[in-house]
Formats: structure tokens, sequence, C-alpha cells
């Protein structure tokens, strides 16, 4: 199993990971309220503002603080290595 840094000293597995979006949407905004409501997010910005989500294939939604670029060269990175 391989696993990509997201910040704040955290991996997640990167097999898990269905989909990665900046949180400025409304769509998004709506998305993480109602997983935090539920207890499904994942909250790893050590509260600092989150600059990315990330969307696991078992319904948890992840809130990062790195930004999307980086966070998109971490996981093309970890692919690469493989």
């Amino acid at each position: 199993m391989r696993f990509v840094s997201v910040g704040a000293n955290s991996v997640v597995a990167a097999e898990r990971i269905v989909s990665a979006a900046a949180p400025d949407s409304a769509p998004l905004k709506r998305l993480v309220q109602e997983a935090k409501e539920e207890g499904s997010a994942i909250d790893l910005t050590q509260g600092k503002k989150c600059r990315s989500v990330l969307i696991l294939d078992n319904g948890m939604v992840v809130l990062c603080a790195l930004e999307m670029d980086a966070l998109t060269q971490r996981l093309v990175k970890e692919e690469d290595a493989v």
C-alpha cells in the first residue's frame, strides 16, 4: 500500500483517493459541511485554512491545508516512484 503525505505529519493511502479538489466551489463547501455534520470528515489542517479536499472511496472527506498544486505533485511523484 502506498501512502501520500498530505501535510501536518499525516498520510493518506493513495489507492483510497477517488478525487482531490479545491474547496472553493459551493458544491464542495456543501459536501464538507455535510461530512462534518455526519462525522465523516477528517480535518488534517491543524487550524490552518483548508486548501484542498480529498474524497476517499469509503465516503470519508479529508480536509488538507496543502495547496492543490503541491498535493498533485506529491500524488504524481508517488505514482512515478512505483
